[in-house]
């Protein structure tokens, strides 16, 4: 079959692999539609992945084609999302809740191979079944949908809320459309990129900016989350919490990036700076608010290419070209 590969720091191509087998527990999934991450670029930079190469690919949906011979809750013909993520159920943080902080986490396209791929293995516990109604290359969108459902888990939301988030990409637009259904009061929107926040209008947001100055609210937002990764931005968005208010990391930042905070106004003003990683116990929900039409797939999903186009598809996600892009291996 055809696959991306990842074969080395910076470098990325299409080739011919092994199909997979699966095991007891498994199926095969022909892959419908699989979704690029900023978690791929950092695999690319040489993190995250154990080792190189790798089939990337954690964002996926498909049908399934292939059964393990214990496998008996999906049938042949199933539309299904996947979940990637791979615990032990074994250490202290699976045992106490804690999926996502797994000692041995693991997950596909990112530990094993992905979704990028003509075809793909899954466990079969990690398959949720899709509704008719939904077309299954939009459901490669359950999985950062599922990551945005953990964050506002995190945040535990009040109603009446002043949101602002650093960041419209694909994952900030997400906690946009999250803001407003948990009854923020605003969301407001920042990004240096105003070709961006295109799409922040269009799908509601209170007031967008380049800049958080240009929105006058010297008192500070009661959450504040980045959805950046950025250095710059991490460090405005925690100088821009209000009093008793939350700060998320939500981006994925690269591992040498730093910030600097003020142990005293954390403790003078009782802010809250926390983070979210990855899934936990969100995935269901995520595709039962996607069924429900929480997204627009025809907004989120901006480019729909080819697999064999997968590096070029790197390079444009890289350079901030669009909002949610797919390849398609069919």
């Amino acid at each position: 079959m055809k696959a991306a590969v990842i074969e080395s720091i910076g470098k990325a191509t299409v080739a011919e692999v092994p199909d997979p087998s699966p095991g007891p527990r498994e199926v095969v999934v022909e892959v419908a539609a699989c979704g690029l991450c900023g978690t791929d670029l950092h695999i690319l930079q040489g993190e995250f992945a154990p080792s190189l190469p790798i089939v990337p690919g954690h964002e996926f949906a498909g049908e399934v084609v292939g059964l393990g011979s214990e496998v008996t809750g999906l049938r042949i013909g199933d539309q299904v999302a996947v979940d990637p993520s791979l615990y032990c159920y074994e250490c202290r943080y699976c045992r106490t809740g804690h999926n996502n902080l797994c000692e041995r986490w693991a997950a596909i396209g990112v530990t094993t191979a992905g979704g990028a791929a003509q075809y793909a293995v899954a466990p079969a516990a990690n398959c949720l079944r899709l509704p008719e109604h939904i077309r299954t290359a939009d459901a490669a969108l359950v999985e950062p949908l599922s990551c945005a459902v953990r964050g506002y888990d995190v945040l535990r939301a009040r109603l009446g809320s002043h949101v602002l988030i650093y960041g419209s990409g694909t994952m900030g637009l997400m906690m946009l459309e999250l803001a407003k259904r948990t009854g923020a009061a605003r969301v407001d929107m920042v990004d240096i990129n105003p070709e961006r926040l295109t799409t922040a209008r269009q799908l509601g947001v209170s007031a967008t900016a380049g800049s958080a100055d240009e929105l006058d609210r010297p008192a500070g937002w009661d959450i504040v989350v980045d959805a950046t990764g950025n250095a710059a931005a991490i460090q405005d968005g925690l100088d821009r919490v209000a009093k008793a208010g939350t700060f998320l990391q939500f981006g994925v930042a690269d591992y040498a990036t730093t910030a600097t905070i003020s142990p005293y106004r954390i403790y003078n003003q009782e802010i809250t700076v926390t983070g979210s990683m990855a899934v936990l116990h969100s995935y269901e929900r995520a595709a039962e608010l996607f069924a429900a039409g929480v997204l627009d797939p025809e907004i989120f999903i901006s480019d729909r290419l080819p697999l064999s186009r997968y590096p070029q598809a790197l390079e444009q996600f890289a350079a901030g070209v669009g909002r949610k892009t797919v390849v398609i291996p069919g």
